[in-house]
């Protein structure tokens, strides 16, 4: 079966990158993997599109060594994503996985610190170890599990997929602006009408901070989006498709429709107030403008309702 125009536009871009990647290192010495982020919202088919992106990449006339990691395996233990929730009851956007802070920012460092070694001399009989986090534990809650998978030398390509991949924080003075708009497709009191407060996004906003170091491992960016006059609506159809698709094959179990509208609304902050910043960065602890360091090399996917590649652009 022919790969998606999606994953055609993927792999040449993939392709392009490591060529570039590699030109900056001697041929003598085997350079370290490039880095590439993916990004996408819930029901876009990111995860799709980079599993079969993996299968090209590996396959002839290519034959790359790829790692594929998600930023869900990234995400804390259930107990601690219990704890968390307790600690911020009023913040229901820390009320189970998904937004910034609910990762384990310091094991996700540990990792890609050891995959940007992973082709140097000294490490090549090293072993890494990611991550894997089982969703369907815990009634849907979640929990890491004792599986993991193994990388070792030398490796062509790592990537990293995720819904908020390269979200950067805003100043105060650009989340309160913002919060004041309407936002697009959903109505003039969005955030009102779905019980979420300004605080809640100021703290998100702080702790997406610490993500930033993330980030700075990354030489080029794949970023799936909906058309502009759909940012925000495409993706409760798509997420609600993924949903009745996922339930006709294991007999009815999964979210109702309900469920689904509020498990999406959760998530529509951090597109509306963070997801701009993979394109055009933000602040970072200090204050200080951070620029994503993918900039001169990224990849723009836009999709229409029925995911077909409507516009392919750089940034």
């Amino acid at each position: 079966m022919a790969p998606p125009a999606a994953v055609e536009h993927m792999t040449a871009h993939v392709l392009q990158q490591l060529t570039r990647h590699r030109s900056q290192f001697s041929p003598d010495n085997q350079p370290p993997p490039l880095f590439v982020a993916v990004q996408g919202p819930q029901g876009s088919g990111k995860t799709f599109l980079t599993s079969r992106l993996r299968e090209t990449l590996v396959s002839d006339p290519h034959s790359l060594s790829v790692i594929v990691l998600s930023i869900d395996d990234l995400y804390l233990p259930h107990d601690q994503l219990v704890t968390l929730a307790q600690a911020n009851p009023e913040n229901r956007l820390l009320n189970g996985r998904g937004q910034p802070g609910t990762h384990d920012v310091q094991l996700g460092t540990r990792i890609l610190s050891q995959l940007k070694r992973i082709n140097e001399a000294d490490n090549k009989d090293e072993i890494v170890e990611i991550p894997s986090f089982d969703k369907s534990l815990f009634g849907g809650e979640g929990d890491r599990v004792n599986e993991c998978v193994t990388a070792h030398g030398p490796v062509d390509v790592i990537i990293m997929e995720g819904w908020c991949v390269g979200f950067y924080p805003l100043t105060p003075e650009e989340i309160e602006r913002r919060w004041e708009l309407p936002v697009q497709g959903l109505g003039g009191d969005f955030f009102g009408s779905r019980g979420f407060q300004k605080a809640n996004v100021f703290d998100i906003n702080m702790k997406l901070c610490t993500y930033l170091p993330w980030w700075e491992f990354f030489d080029t960016f794949i970023q799936i989006k909906p058309v502009e006059n759909h940012p925000y609506d495409y993706i409760y159809t798509w997420r609600l498709q993924q949903e009745h698709h996922m339930k006709s094959l294991n007999g009815g179990k999964g979210m109702t429709d309900q469920q689904v509208e509020a498990f999406v609304d959760r998530y529509i902050p951090g597109y509306v107030f963070f997801g701009d910043g993979i394109s055009e960065g933000g602040i970072n602890e200090n204050g200080q403008h951070q620029r994503p360091p993918w900039i001169g090399n990224g990849l723009s996917i836009q999709i229409g309702e029925d995911r077909k590649v409507l516009n392919v652009g750089n940034f």
